[in-house]
């Protein structure tokens, strides 16, 4: 049902999940929150919030803070988000101190490390660490930039702190200039041709989209680089589809399985889904005849894989796509996108029966 949700909202399948259960919570334990979403005094934001401070709560206790906060619209206005969070914290604690206290605790066990992309071919790496981890870590960065500025290194205090932590988490050593170090690491860079050798089309660093410079300037810092380089071709027909490999075996084989994942570009194949690609996936199943090829195969997350195998939901290739119909029986479409510096072939008529190709 989450993925469900998913699909219909037009949006991932873990928000799907997240909707879900807020929707059941708040149905069974927390009415006034829902009523003040429903006549438009809450945002979902706001009472997903709300849901959030008093999970570790028992049902009645939930259900006080429900009516203290929420059974009076009035005392809503003016109120603030970060206002409404402080008072529901504040009944938290007062209600149970001690499970307020054993959540805090236990929040050291969500510490993790993601990875999100940045404008201008950057990332985000975000670390989630308890506070005296992250502010020792922090502290120690800064002071080994503050040692290195103090020896004359160009580099700014920002920039020395960001090569310290590659250079310290990868053990790669520490540049000297101002580029930032070069790192060992597997990343499929993919471009045309016609981009390589000079053109303007974009290229992918996984699924980012990258200019045509900045793809040749990856491609020439690795090959000069003192790493050890790969550069493996994929061929495209003339419509822009890559190139279809298959194997008679049941598992897709690693190559096919990587040929996947680049041909959907590292993002999940299912629609309004932008996770990464986890799984190698059989549109029609294998137990039902389905062939281990490009053209039965799609690369999914591991929560939309799962979720097509729940009885009612089904798959199948069209000419325009691959189509999932799920229990409801609503239908939805999803493509591959195509390869880096490919566009549709564009015509234009220019006397009757002739036509000149323009793009």
């Amino acid at each position: 049902m989450a993925a469900e949700v998913a699909l219909a909202r037009r949006e991932s399948p873990h928000r799907g999940q997240v909707l879900l259960g807020f929707a059941k919570l708040a149905q069974a334990e927390m009415p006034h929150t829902l009523a003040r979403l429903k006549d438009g005094t809450l945002n979902e934001w706001r009472a997903m919030l709300l849901l959030r401070e008093t999970a570790c709560l028992s049902a009645e206790q939930r259900a006080f803070v429900d009516e203290e906060l929420c059974a009076d619209p009035k005392g809503l206005e003016g109120l603030g988000t970060r206002r409404l969070l402080a008072r529901a914290k504040q009944l938290a604690y007062e209600l149970d101190p001690k499970a307020v206290v054993d959540r805090a605790s236990n929040a050291a066990k969500d510490r993790t490390v993601t990875l999100r992309p940045a404008p201008e071919t950057m990332t985000y790496l975000t670390a989630l660490l308890p506070v005296a981890q992250g502010v020792a870590l922090r502290a120690a960065l800064q002071q080994a930039a503050v040692a290195l500025i103090a020896t004359g290194d160009p580099r700014s205090r920002g920039q020395l702190m960001a090569d310290l932590l590659v250079a310290r988490g990868t053990g790669v050593p520490m540049s000297t200039g101002v580029e930032p170090p070069a790192v060992p690491v597997a990343i499929n860079l993919t471009m045309s041709h016609a981009t390589l050798f000079g053109g303007h089309a974009a290229a992918l660093v996984e699924e980012e989209v990258v200019p045509a410079e900045i793809a040749r300037l990856l491609a020439a810092q690795s090959l000069t680089g003192d790493l050890q380089t790969w550069i493996r071709r994929l061929y495209a027909d003339r419509h822009g589809r890559l190139v279809a490999m298959s194997s008679k075996q049941r598992l897709f084989p690693q190559g096919l399985a990587e040929f996947l994942r680049i041909r959907e570009q590292g993002i999940c194949r299912n629609p309004y889904c932008g996770a990464p690609v986890r799984h190698a996936d059989h549109v029609q199943p294998a137990e039902d005849g389905g062939q281990t090829s490009a053209e039965n195969g799609q690369g999914l997350c591991e929560a939309c894989n799962h979720a097509k195998q729940a009885p009612g939901w089904r798959q199948h290739a069209t000419d325009e796509g691959i189509e999932t119909i799920t229990p409801t029986g609503h239908r939805y479409l999803s493509h591959a996108p195509p390869p880096p510096g490919w566009r549709q072939p564009y015509y234009v008529q220019v006397a009757p029966g002739r036509y000149q190709l323009v793009a």
